[in-house]
């Protein structure tokens, strides 16, 4: 089963919101939830990177079948 755009963005879109939700954490972290600050930082932005390195990947080529469909036989 190949990729598609779909599936592209299924993955995409909660690694982004999941991503965003650490950074913010990180950015809000005051009291003892200040000593999480860097793992929150490296789960964010490792997270939206792989969100968006996952839309780098190449979609398959289209079969030859699926672009020039053969007549039915009789025309």
């Amino acid at each position: 089963m190949g990729l598609n755009r779909t599936a592209k963005g299924i993955v995409l879109v909660p690694t982004l919101l999941l991503g965003g939700a650490f950074l913010a954490a990180a950015t809000w972290a005051d009291g003892p939830a200040e000593s999480n600050r860097g793992l929150a930082i490296c789960l964010g932005v490792f997270l939206m990177a792989a969100g968006l390195l996952a839309q780098l990947l190449p979609e398959p080529a289209r079969e030859a079948e699926d672009a020039d469909p053969v007549p039915p036989p009789g025309n």
